[in-house]
C-alpha cells in the first residue's frame, strides 16, 4: 500500500525525558525516521554533513528562510537552526513517519504551515519531579535549574495547540503510548479512504 507518512512533532520541557521515550518508542520500527536540521554552526570533528545536520553558511540560511524552504527556524547561541521542508516532504513521500523534536515556538510555526502534523507534548508527572530530574543530572547550577523550571511553566501555558499530552512517569509506558499514537495516526480514515473506493469500483 503506497501511503504518505505522518509528520510527528514532539516538544516538552528540558528534563521531561523526551530522548529516552522517543528512542524506546522507535526501537524496532522501520517506518520512522528523524528529521535532519539545517544549521549555520560549524560541524564538530565527528559530524558529517547530512547526518547530524545540513551545514550551511549564514547567507544561505537567510535565503532558505526568505524562500520558504524551512518549516520552522530559530536561533540558539548565535547560530541558526531550522527544519528543511524538502527533506521532510521527501521522507513523508517515501512513506516514512518523520519525527521532529523542537521547542513550542518552532512547533507553532510547523502547525501554521503543516496543520495536519501530529503534535505531541511530553511532560513529567509534576513540576516537583521535573526539578528532581534536573537536579539529578548534575549538569546545571541551582539558578539554571530555576530558569529551566520557569521556562517549563511558560511552555505549558503556550502548549494549547498540541493533539496529545504524554506523561512520562515511566519511560517504557510513555514509549508504548508514543508508539501507539504513531500507529493509530497512520490508521486514520482520511488516509485510507482510497481503500474503500477501490472496493466499490
Amino acid at each position: 500500500m503506497n501511503k504518505r507518512g505522518r509528520l510527528i512533532v514532539l516538544s516538552g520541557p528540558s528534563g521531561a525525558g523526551k530522548s529516552t521515550v522517543v528512542f524506546k518508542a522507535v526501537e524496532g520500527r522501520d517506518d520512522v525516521c528523524f528529521s535532519t536540521s539545517v544549521t549555520t554552526r560549524k560541524p564538530r570533528p565527528s559530524e558529517v554533513d547530512g547526518r547530524e545536520y545540513f551545514f550551511v553558511e549564514p547567507d544561505r540560511f537567510k535565503e532558505m528562510v526568505a524562500n520558504g524552504e524551512l518549516l520552522e527556524h530559530a536561533e540558539y547561541v548565535a547560530n541558526s537552526y531550522g527544519t528543511p521542508r524538502a527533506y521532510v516532504e521527501s521522507k513523508l513521500n517515501e512513506g516514512l513517519n518523520v519525527l521532529l523534536d523542537i521547542e513550542v515556538q518552532g512547533a507553532r510555526q510547523v502547525n501554521q504551515s503543516m496543520p495536519e502534523a501530529v503534535k505531541i507534548f511530553i511532560i513529567p508527572p509534576s513540576m516537583e519531579e521535573l526539578k528532581r530530574r534536573l537536579q539529578g543530572r548534575g549538569t546545571d547550577t541551582e539558578r539554571a535549574i530555576e530558569a529551566r523550571l520557569i521556562r517549563a511553566k511558560q511552555e505549558y501555558a503556550e502548549a494549547d495547540f498540541y493533539d496529545y499530552i504524554l506523561v512520562n512517569d515511566d519511560a517504557d509506558r510513555a514509549a508504548a503510548e508514543l508508539s501507539a499514537i504513531i500507529t493509530a495516526e497512520n490508521c486514520r480514515a482520511f488516509l485510507r479512504e482510497n481503500l474503500l473506493k477501490q472496493e466499490q469500483d
